[in-house]
């Protein structure tokens, strides 16, 4: 699962491959023990993650929501993702 980004501690992949799973456009998020699946709204759609945490990726995810579509459309095509700049 590639990396789009790192910030405060949390790490966000993306895997297209699971999109059976949630049925739309999707990332993770991993906090220490936490994980959780988020939309392209910021909102979870699976897991759980501590609520600031779960802040700041809405936050990041708000900001960065076309690159986080063009990566995904990138990805269903079998094209390599590229990262996208962390939450400062």
């Amino acid at each position: 699962m590639p990396t789009l980004s790192m910030f405060y501690g949390i790490l966000i992949k993306m895997n297209w491959k699971d999109n059976a799973q949630h049925n739309l456009p999707h990332f993770h998020a991993f906090y220490g023990e936490f994980e959780a699946s988020f939309d392209l709204n910021g909102e979870i759609l699976s897991g759980e993650f501590p609520a600031r945490q779960g802040a700041y990726v809405k936050a990041w995810t708000l900001l960065h929501q076309e690159e986080l579509t063009a990566n995904w459309k990138l990805a269903l095509e079998g094209e390599q993702i590229f990262r996208i700049n962390p939450l400062q």
